[in-house]
């Protein structure tokens, strides 16, 4: 009788430690368990990032590109936005680049009635300026350093940031004299064909690429006042009727 009573207690001490370890053998064998207790509400809540939509920061894509596939960024564009060569009357010379800020194109001039217009994004309220500049320096994936002014409305802004695909300059720069504006590239196509920036020029990253091919350093840039009519010839003229030629084709 003894005997049997001490058996009994050993069993009954031993069960929750069998117990124990059946749900540390089970956690181990289903990874999802874990998983399953962060769903549960146990796992710390995601913090929001530093960066949002407004001046020229944005948020760096959630998931790395894979630079072995091509990313198609202008088949995101309205088809008002995507580059192509239109008629164009203008009194500016080949090789000057035009910025209707109302209609947010940018023109880049080839002569004889005609001009490459890409979709871009400009300055939003408040943030729109008008002028001529000319292009002093270009830049290939730049670093990236917010201007003073942008820093006191955004104080948790990066001091500096370093060139890539997360860069909100994207992956071409042209600086306008010695003003805080740039032409440049962008991480966001959405933001193409909007007043979005702290004035700052943006086009896609394939656009930027092509401009950036064509224009020089010493290129005269002239910036139409956001009230400006837009000056794009609304009708081919005689014998301009293959405007929708191939803008890789226009040297």
């Amino acid at each position: 009788m003894i005997t049997s009573e001490i058996v009994s207690r050993t069993n009954r001490a031993a069960r929750p430690v069998l117990a124990a370890a059946a749900a540390l053998l089970i956690t181990v064998a289903l990874p999802g368990a874990a998983s399953a207790q962060q769903m549960m509400g146990y796992a710390a809540a995601p913090q929001a990032g530093p960066f949002g939509s407004d001046d020229e920061v944005l948020a760096a894509p959630s998931v790395e590109p894979d630079a072995s596939v091509p990313a198609d960024e202008d088949a995101q564009l309205s088809d008002r936005l995507r580059r192509q060569v239109v008629a164009y009357d203008s009194n500016q010379p080949a090789g000057t680049i035009v910025i209707d800020t109302s209609n947010t194109y940018l023109y880049y001039v080839l002569g004889g009635g005609r001009a490459i217009r890409y979709g871009v994004g400009v300055g939003r309220e408040g943030f729109t300026w008008s002028g001529s500049e000319t292009i002093t320096r270009k830049a290939e994936w730049p670093d990236w350093h917010p201007p003073a002014r942008m820093i006191a409305r955004q104080p948790y802004l990066p001091r500096f940031m370093a060139g890539g695909p997360g860069n909100p300059l994207g992956a071409r720069a042209m600086y306008l004299g010695s003003t805080e504006y740039r032409i440049h590239g962008t991480n966001d196509p959405s933001t193409i064909g909007k007043f979005v920036s702290s004035g700052c020029i943006r086009l896609t990253n394939e656009d930027v690429e092509d401009l950036f091919s064509r224009a020089r350093v010493g290129t005269r840039v002239v910036v139409l006042p956001k009230s400006s009519p837009n000056l794009e010839a609304r009708k081919a003229r005689p014998g301009r009727q293959a405007m929708n030629i191939s803008v890789s084709s226009v040297n």
